[in-house]
């Protein structure tokens, strides 16, 4: 249970500012517990879902002021959806944080953010 704790902090606080390999933290987790690959995957997915949104919430608390007219462009027409490229490394964040700036409806970057962080950890588990 212990491990699965780890799991879920590697997973959330990789998901804010802080760099952190949680893939390699489900690797390792998967390689000494291979039988529990779908609650590793879920616990995985949950916090780095939960780290996500936490960004997407620092976003709401930043006060409206102009942006880059062509990334603001570039976020308002691809809305949520963006949000399941958050889980890139160095973009994820800035993704999610102006995705709270922007008021995209929570629900959906909630969605999109969880089906992108899903997908990657699928693909680690593979190659596990």
């Amino acid at each position: 249970m212990e491990a699965l704790a780890g799991l879920f902090a590697a997973s959330f606080i990789a998901a804010t500012v802080f760099p952190l390999p949680s893939e390699a933290a489900l690797f390792a987790y998967l390689k000494a517990n291979p039988e529990s690959m779908a609650l590793a995957v879920g616990v995985a997915t949950l916090g780095n879902t939960l780290g996500g949104m936490t960004s997407y919430a620092i976003g709401r608390l930043v006060p409206q002021r102009k942006i880059h007219p062509k990334a603001e462009a570039w976020l308002r027409r691809f809305g949520a959806p963006v949000t399941f490229l958050a889980w890139l490394p160095v973009i994820g964040d800035a993704l999610c944080i102006a995705a709270g700036w922007l008021r995209i409806h929570w629900a959906a970057a909630l969605a999109f953010m969880a089906a992108g962080r899903l997908a990657r950890y699928l693909v680690v588990a593979a190659f596990t």
